[in-house]
């Protein structure tokens, strides 16, 4: 973990928010939110045109709704898991 000189985390996701909704198929979302915080990114709950990308899992609802009509990046597991390095 790299501390910037302000305290803030710094890492892949740096500065992008994240909203996780429906269920996903291999991360709970306790696990996606630890390694979207360690690579410093941000997890919010609801969906704004801050959001930087909605990580959608089936049954996804609501919140993949609002981020359509916000023009929001959706991406799914496998795109995050590639995100991430390639793996779990």
């Amino acid at each position: 973990m790299d501390l910037s000189k302000s305290g803030k985390r710094e890492g892949a996701f740096s500065g992008l928010t994240f909203v996780l909704t429906g269920s996903l198929p291999t991360y709970s979302r306790s696990e996606a939110t630890k390694i979207i915080e360690e690579k410093g990114g941000k997890v919010s709950s609801s969906v704004s045109k801050k959001t930087s990308y909605v990580l959608a899992g089936s049954d996804a609802g609501g919140k993949l709704d609002r981020a359509v009509q916000l023009g929001v990046t959706i991406i799914d597991e496998e795109t995050f898991i590639k995100m991430c390095g390639g793996a779990k």
